[in-house]
């Protein structure tokens, strides 16, 4: 038995507010357990959805730098690409 295009057409439909219902019951379920959740334990906003991305302590700290260019006094760390002054050059006699 072989179904036709527009019969196909319908259930698809039929299957997608069906998908659709399911979905507002389950988030409705969803919502009401996580309210009892948060009024169980005293749960705030920040609690649960903490704002910022979490850091490490020595994120954004500045790092002292190894190597200096003589003649214009430019430093380097040492991270991140190097600077046109110290490429295809020793490095130790450019270390502070």
């Amino acid at each position: 038995m072989t179904t036709s295009y527009k019969e196909l057409l319908k259930q698809r439909d039929a299957l997608e507010q069906q998908i659709g219902e399911a979905r507002k019951r389950e988030l409705s379920d969803a919502v009401s357990q996580v309210r009892a959740l948060v009024a169980e334990f005293g749960l705030t906003a920040q609690d649960v959805f903490p704002s910022g991305r979490a850091r490490s302590a020595s994120a954004g700290t500045k790092v002292a730098p190894k190597y200096r260019d003589p003649s214009t006094g430019q430093t380097w760390t040492g991270r991140g690409k190097a600077p046109k002054w110290i490429q295809n050059e020793s490095r130790e006699k450019f270390a502070i």
